[in-house]
């Protein structure tokens, strides 16, 4: 596995800046130092491949910028992108020996890297970590079902609008910002992963994206820096008869 040379220099925990919503969020000062003696940064450019399925996994890790991508393959060669790991989200399971999905960066990607045996030794002495995984895992398991319900049910519009308002409140969350009407953000997928993503062709999420621009939903300056000048409107483009369906 290729590895590009991490450029980021060391941070303390306590400064990470996804600490409070990464797997680490609810640990204490001794903790913190537990975890700081087993971590390092790994760095990958875009396009380049974290983990192929199937192959030994030797560390886990919490995503800290950029985005990835998780998707499968068939025997007959055919691929299918089945999630997407943005800033905060874990990388890895412990207790299991291999990868179950291709990761592969869709960005400049830095991670937290922690090695596996130890982490999973952390695990069993730190209360803390196991339970802040198993919620993590449960939230992920939540929008593992409202996807099946976007991919299967959806309107090519209502997806669109439903990814966009997952990648606002992240976007919104990592920052500390209050979810306001007036969100800004920059879109950190190019439009052929969104199509690989939802499901849709090239041609249909430019068209999609468009339309929302024309409509006024949002404002689009070069292809990714976004601005939904309602955010409720944005949600009531998805098609969700809540406060947006999927979790952040």
């Amino acid at each position: 596995m290729a590895v590009a040379d991490s450029s980021l220099t060391h941070t303390d925990c306590v400064d990470c800046p996804i600490r409070h919503r990464a797997v680490c969020a609810r640990c204490e000062g001794d903790e913190l130092a537990q975890l700081e003696s087993i971590k390092y940064y790994r760095t990958y450019d875009a396009g380049q491949t974290v983990i192929w399925s199937g192959d030994r996994m030797d560390f886990v890790a919490s995503v800290i910028e950029g985005i990835a991508t998780l998707s499968q393959t068939m025997e007959d060669g055919r691929t299918q992108m089945v999630g997407l790991l943005l800033p905060s989200d874990f990388v890895g399971r412990p207790g299991r020996e291999t990868a179950a999905y291709d990761v592969v960066a869709t960005t400049q990607l830095t991670m937290c890297c922690f090695r596996k045996k130890p982490f999973e030794e952390l695990m069993i002495r730190t209360p803390h970590i196991g339970q802040r995984l198993l919620e993590m895992t449960l939230d992920e398991l939540d929008a593992a079902r409202e996807w099946m319900l976007l991919l299967g049910r959806k309107t090519a519009r209502e997806k669109i609008a439903s990814l966009l308002a997952i990648i606002a409140r992240r976007d919104a969350s990592l920052k500390f910002a209050p979810m306001q009407s007036r969100i800004v953000f920059d879109l950190p997928l190019t439009r052929e992963a969104m199509a690989d993503y939802l499901g849709l062709t090239l041609e249909t999420v430019s068209r999609q994206m468009s339309a929302l621009k024309r409509d006024g939903v949002i404002v689009l300056e070069g292809k990714r820096h976004v601005t939904v000048p309602d955010f409720d409107r944005l949600l009531g483009e998805t098609g969700d008869d809540n406060d947006g369906g999927m979790p952040a």
